[in-house]
């Protein structure tokens, strides 16, 4: 499979899922990242007769599909009743993942408020636990994404944002169903750089690479390719090298944005292919 039929698109929380397929399939594009959280496509309009449609449609054009859950909802959570809550929602989406023939759930580590970090990434590293649990019992795939640096000063901040703190997870995590979503822009955005996640971890356990423009050692952003400092060339160069076998997935901008973006970064890969 060439570059471009590995990119895939991210349609985030404004494009309807069958607005998104109908692109995929104008388009050739053969991976999507769906989030099913508010309208229009919130879980509670996942139908059997709209579930039977986006099946369909991907069956018959070899479309892989995948959930991608909410950050805000924190993974890290240990407060009464909200804990239920938490692992409620993960495992409704899970659910609702297989029902739509989804492959993958991409998952985080939550977040934490500055004094509390350890009780954070443990109540997280149990919490994970059991999911990786209830993935191997259901045949989902879960996919743990690096996240992004806050500014010191800020209050909040996510977990798993650098290489200590991803290793602090995947050290005691291991099952077969729980792999990594590199999020390659998160990645440039902190002092570790790309070059120090791709040797800390096993390209083997990546099945899915996020892209976005950003600024080196810059803020969050997802910028279209090209309005940043983002060396694409030497990404796609370098996990070409360590044998990298799975999809890319544009997260930036519009949905028009990223099929055009998706042409751009093919450009990009093929010449220094």
């Amino acid at each position: 499979m060439n570059l471009r039929d590995r990119i895939g698109v991210d349609l985030g929380q404004r494009n309807k899922i069958e607005d998104g397929l109908a692109a995929a399939v104008q388009h050739g594009i053969k991976y999507l990242d769906l989030k099913i959280d508010v309208a229009p496509n919130a879980i509670e309009t996942l139908t059997a007769e709209r579930v039977k449609g986006i099946r369909d449609t991907c069956d018959a054009h070899g479309i892989h599909v995948g959930i991608h859950t909410m950050s805000a909802v924190n993974m890290a959570e240990y407060a009464p009743d909200v804990r239920d809550g938490v692992e409620r929602y993960l495992i409704t989406h899970m659910d609702a993942c297989k029902r739509l023939g989804g492959e993958w759930m991409v998952i985080h580590a939550g977040y934490h408020f500055t004094s509390d970090v350890k009780l954070r990434m443990e109540a997280g590293v149990e919490r994970i636990k059991r999911l990786a649990d209830y993935a191997e019992k259901i045949d989902l795939t879960l996919l743990f994404e690096n996240m992004n640096w806050e500014p010191d000063d800020a209050e909040v901040h996510y977990l798993a944002h650098n290489v200590e703190e991803t290793r602090y997870y995947f050290d005691r995590l291991d099952s077969p169903k729980l792999r990594w979503a590199f999020t390659a822009n998160h990645a440039h955005i902190v002092e570790d750089g790309v070059d120090a996640f791709l040797e800390a971890f096993d390209i083997k356990r990546c099945d899915e690479v996020r892209l976005a423009d950003c600024w080196r050692n810059g803020k969050e952003e997802h910028l279209r390719p090209g309005e940043g400092d983002f060396d694409f060339p030497y990404l796609f160069r370098r996990l070409d090298e360590l044998g990298f076998q799975g999809h890319y997935m544009n997260a930036f901008g519009t949905l028009q944005d990223m099929i055009e973006g998706r042409e751009k970064l093919a450009e990009l890969g093929e010449a220094v292919a």
